[in-house]
């Protein structure tokens, strides 16, 4: 197998889930648009998912599980394309076996095993022994797969070993389920394709904290780039498992910010002095970040410098120099932001017509939390560019106003 390609590496300090379920929708549905035959369709997905687990793999993720046929797909699909799919789960197993034992992944089997025809029970026996020993990876696939029947056949077995009510705890109910041996059971991210935003009950269980990803694509569509973007995504986001949020909370104000914001920008637009353009960023960094003023200074001429290079359209010189404020943020403030990243994309949102969805990017890199997230602040914050540029400061400081407002209130 190939090492992944460069663009496709996660950037250094994502935050990598342990566990990540795909639910491959839209096979027949991408096959329709490309003029193709269900089965095609079909075995495009396959091919997909395969290239996915091998991804996510080169990522360091540990465990991905893939819905193959729930129980409802069983019965209620033609029966012929149920047997092209049965054939080319076992035609995939025969093929990447031995990948499988090369990266030490483990093959497991969820769902019912007493309707699989015979020849798909054997080879997934036969895989299922092969790869048992395996333990840097574990592959599971859901094949007449219900969630509220995983968790029936669990209690079906506890009440055959005579288990006691008093016996009964969540621990208890975890080494009865499909998943019972599996060092992280528990799902970290949930991604669906085709445009669909429910679970159907894949993994219920184990899926009490998962975070949730809807792709719109159809999933032989959804490639290494897409889930890419899923997996920073899940990365962005601050997961609290019920308790209280690790990260300390912003303390701005949002009607000091918007002032220092439109102080600076009205200085940048309209002015000259350099002097006067560092002092405002150090106030407003200081005041956002809540910096020591030492601090502040050294990262407010930062921006200054940045600012000063925008404006001459020197767009490396301004990225390096927003780079050495966001090293500061990131050392001080604690915000798992990649200094790199973040800088590029704001200069590219100076050098471009800025539009929403770059500034929704923009916030969630910079603030680390996920796209869908951002959007409200990102909405306010293009409406204050758009009446910046229209020279209407006071409708841009409202907008700016309110853009704090929804940071302050997403981020707090």
């Amino acid at each position: 197998m190939g090492k992944i390609k460069s663009d496709l590496m996660l950037p250094v300090g994502t935050k990598v889930p342990d566990h990540v379920v795909l639910i491959p929708d839209g096979d027949r549905r991408w096959a329709r648009a490309q003029g193709l035959s269900a089965s095609e369709g079909h075995r495009a997905g396959i091919e997909n998912m395969i290239v996915l687990a091998r991804t996510c793999r080169d990522w360091g993720i540990h465990t991905v599980s893939a819905w193959g046929l729930s129980t409802e797909n069983w019965l209620d699909r033609p029966k012929d394309e149920v047997n092209f799919l049965m054939k080319g789960v076992v035609a995939a197993m025969d093929k990447y076996v031995v990948d499988m034992m090369e990266e030490g992944v483990r093959f497991v089997h969820l769902g019912k095993k007493d309707r699989l025809p015979e020849f798909v029970l054997n080879k997934i026996s036969q895989v299922e022994e092969q790869t048992r020993k395996n333990n840097k990876h574990i592959f599971n696939v859901g094949l007449d797969y219900n969630g509220p029947d995983e968790i029936m056949r669990a209690f079906k077995k506890m009440l055959a070993d005579n288990v006691q009510a008093e016996e009964v705890d969540r621990k208890k109910v975890e080494a009865y389920l499909d998943t019972s041996d599996q060092p992280y059971p528990y799902v970290d991210l949930f991604i669906r394709t085709s445009g669909e935003q429910r679970t159907s009950g894949f993994m219920m269980w184990q899926c009490d904290y998962a975070e949730f990803y809807w792709e719109v694509d159809h999933f032989p569509a959804f490639g290494p780039a897409k889930l890419k973007e899923a997996v920073l995504d899940y990365s962005r986001r601050r997961r609290r498992f019920g308790g209280n949020d690790a990260m300390e909370h912003f303390a701005f104000d949002p009607k000091v910010m918007a002032r220092l914001e439109l102080g600076w920008r009205r200085e940048l637009a309209e002015g000259d002095n350099n002097k006067l353009l560092s002092d405002m960023a150090m106030e407003y960094i200081k005041e956002q970040y809540g910096l020591s003023k030492e601090l502040a200074k050294t990262a407010g001429m930062s921006m200054a410098k940045a600012l000063r290079h925008g404006k001459q359209e020197e767009w490396e010189s301004a990225k390096e120099a927003l780079k050495g404020l966001y090293e500061v943020v990131k050392k001080n403030v604690g915000l798992a932001l990649e200094p790199e990243i973040v800088a590029s994309i704001e200069v590219g949102s100076w050098r471009d017509q800025p539009n929403e969805e770059d500034m929704r990017h923009l916030l969630a890199e910079k603030f680390r939390f996920s796209n869908f997230q951002a959007a409200k602040s990102a909405r306010l914050a293009y409406l204050a560019a758009v009446e910046r540029g229209r020279k209407d400061w006071q409708k841009a400081q409202w907008y700016t106003e309110k853009y704090y407002e929804a940071l302050k209130d997403r981020v707090a």
